[in-house]
């Protein structure tokens, strides 16, 4: 086993796979929970599978983990086909959305279970539970049983029993979705943190884009058990490859219009007035009715004699005030809605009613070809 630094995990990296998901396809029926999803994880990759509820990604995760087996294609850890293999083969730490402790015994106790069922000597077990628990700083707890901990103490305890057995992968299902708003902060940073530490390779499922986006390496959107877009989160966010990707990642504001003019920029006529798009990766022509997206951060409230590409008249309807931002929402001359999102407010107060104009540049103009529709992707 290799060398670590006091007070850190046993765990390290040349214990941990890459991952290859080959054309999985998971069927209950007629339904395809997973529809030939292939991606390529890399070792020691934070990679989330984010997507609304329904879509697919914990039965993928599910899959990796050898709960079912699929009916096509292959998962291969390293150089291994674990397709075929059960879980207690693939040797994966799994950490579910309900901890699944075992109520009757002790933390030292869920921790040491699964090195018992591996055959560990009682000395090196209790060795690996003590480092486990220090890394998750629960060492204090050791004996106590999960019910006198608190949500995130039991989290903490999970998250050690699924490291301490030296997994070759970890897999993460939901796991901070019943914890409180701070605490679900606090154990992002700690997750992340033991990541960076330990280079471990973790497949984490969620449904919550604000999670994905602050922690992952790469991300995987899945929409109706298909895999619809991979790629950093700073890619995914502002560049989205399809409409219904651009709504469920962050808030944006969609305008429908007619394309005037294609070419290395696209001249789109809206109802509110026109919008100029850099045609970089545009797929539209000339004709066409089109869909733009445009973030609420990347909206300017210009003040008077400013100018700006892609300026809209707009009345103001209300005004939140966030300490750090202030965001807006816009009514546009054709009546439709448009939020804004100003993060270095002026000091200015601007009364509901008021007239002003905003813009924008135009690559934060994203164009989909295809008509906007009400899409609910954030359940």
């Amino acid at each position: 086993m290799a060398p670590c630094r006091a007070g850190i995990l046993s765990l390290s990296a040349p214990h941990m796979s890459s991952i290859t998901i080959s054309g999985i396809t998971k069927r209950f029926g007629s339904v395809r929970a997973v529809d030939r999803v292939s991606v390529e994880i890399a070792k020691g990759e934070m990679f989330f599978l984010l997507g609304p509820s329904g879509c697919g990604k914990t039965t993928l995760l599910r899959t990796v983990a050898g709960f079912y087996y699929p009916d096509e294609g292959r998962i291969i850890f390293g150089e291994e086909d674990v397709s075929e293999l059960p879980p207690d083969r693939r040797n994966t730490g799994m950490v579910f959305q309900h901890y699944a402790l075992w109520p009757h015994m002790t933390v030292r106790g869920n921790l040491s279970f699964g090195l018992e069922m591996r055959g560990y000597p009682r000395h090196e077990r209790r060795k690996r539970v003590d480092d486990a628990l220090a890394q998750v700083k629960m060492e204090a707890y050791a004996e106590r049983l999960p019910g006198q901990l608190s949500g995130g103490q039991q989290q903490r305890v999970a998250l050690a029993r699924a490291l301490v057995i030296e997994p070759r992968v970890v897999l993460m299902d939901e796991p901070l979705s019943n914890l409180d708003a701070n605490l679900r902060l606090e154990m992002r940073s700690h997750i992340k943190r033991l990541h960076e530490e330990i280079g471990m390779t973790v497949i984490y499922v969620t449904h919550d884009q604000h999670e994905a986006l602050s922690m992952a390496d790469r991300l995987a959107v899945m929409m109706n058990g298909k895999l619809v877009q991979t790629g950093t989160p700073r890619e995914v966010y502002y560049r989205p490859a399809t409409r219904e990707v651009g709504q469920f990642i962050g808030e944006t504001n969609f305008m429908t219009g007619n394309v005037r003019e294609a070419g290395e920029m696209i001249t789109i006529d809206t109802p509110a007035g026109t919008i100029v798009a850099s045609g970089k990766g545009a797929m539209a022509g000339s004709g066409e009715t089109v869909v733009c997206s445009i973030r609420p951060e990347s909206w300017d409230i210009l003040g008077a004699g400013e100018e700006r590409p892609n300026m809209l008249r707009a009345r103001v309807r209300h005004v939140y005030f966030h300490g750090n931002h202030e965001q807006y929402e816009l009514e546009l001359a054709d009546g439709s809605e448009v939020k804004v999102i100003d993060f270095a407010p002026s000091g200015r107060v601007t009364a509901g009613g008021s007239e002003i104009r905003i813009g924008c540049r135009s690559e934060d103009v994203q164009v989909f070809p295809e008509p906007a529709g009400s899409v609910d992707l954030k359940s």
